[in-house]
């Protein structure tokens, strides 16, 4: 069984705004709980909309990105909270044109007619690759953060479409 595994979970910088609008709504609803105990139905209706935009918010400052490759498919999740768990973008090794690392002269040959998205952490320091995937007859290009046996499993499947 000749199979390639590799996962490896990044944490997203959580950024200033964020911060500051879990700050306000959480300022918002305390000053909407003390309105509602004083009464009126139409206070107690914004205590209950700010609470909720404030867990909404608290929720979501904890970012996360998982990348999965098995047997030839990389599948990318974005976890929300440590909790919540979606599949965001999906593709095999044969939609993948090349792999190389961000800035490099590589990937400036590849016209992109798609979109391009961010799965990285935005920490300074961190050492991004560019993927890009042909879809529908458009090239995208997906930024990542892999480690050493993500990069290892793309050289074993596709050794000359990953440029390091």
């Amino acid at each position: 069984m000749n199979e390639t595994y590799a996962e490896y979970l990044i944490k997203r910088k959580t950024s200033v705004l964020s911060y500051v609008l879990t700050a306000v709504s959480g300022a918002v609803t305390a000053v909407a709980f003390l309105l509602a105990m004083t009464g009126g139905f139409l206070f107690l209706a914004v205590f209950a909309a700010a609470g909720f935009a404030t867990y909404l918010s608290w929720r979501n400052l904890r970012v996360e990105f998982e990348y999965l490759y098995v047997d030839k498919q990389l599948g990318i999740d974005r976890i929300v909270g440590q909790a919540k768990r979606k599949t965001v973008y999906e593709c095999s090794m044969e939609e993948i044109q090349m792999i190389a690392p961000e800035g490099s002269g590589e990937l400036k040959n590849y016209k992109l007619n798609g979109k391009s998205l961010d799965f990285t952490s935005h920490l300074p320091g961190k050492k991004i690759y560019g993927i890009v995937v042909q879809k529908k007859g458009e090239n995208q290009k997906l930024l990542i953060e892999a480690d050493e046996k993500l990069l290892h499993c793309f050289r074993q499947t596709a050794p000359r479409k990953v440029i390091l």
